[in-house]
């Protein structure tokens, strides 16, 4: 499959890892970091996949189906870990988790 056809998944990854990462930044700012550490892990770990999982897709890699099935996976979790959130960063994270899993799904199924 020609990386084109990735290209709306692989910018759906890159604006997730970039929201992950500040609002991982942003809950180590907050008044009580200690209180989002869950969101603080969650973040990094679905900035890394995202990342990854761009990377895969830029190449086209023959992987590139699994890599998105694990990235939707965790997309959805950080989706969820900062909706517990009100402050602006992590409903913002959310929604770009919410997003991305969307994208990353059907990318899956397409890679599969």
């Amino acid at each position: 499959m020609s990386t084109s056809k990735y290209a709306e998944c692989i910018r759906l990854c890159i604006e997730c890892a970039r929201a992950c990462e500040h609002c991982s930044d942003a809950c180590l700012s907050e008044p009580n970091p200690s209180k989002m550490a869950d969101c603080i892990r969650t973040d990094r770990d679905c900035a890394q996949i995202c990342w990854d999982a761009a990377v895969f897709l830029s190449r086209g890699s023959q992987f590139s189906g699994e890599i998105c099935h694990v990235c939707a996976d965790i997309c959805k979790a950080c989706a969820r870990e900062c909706a517990k959130h009100k402050m602006d960063h992590c409903q913002e994270c959310a929604d770009c988790c919410r997003r991305c899993a969307e994208a990353c799904d059907q990318m899956a199924s397409i890679a599969a």
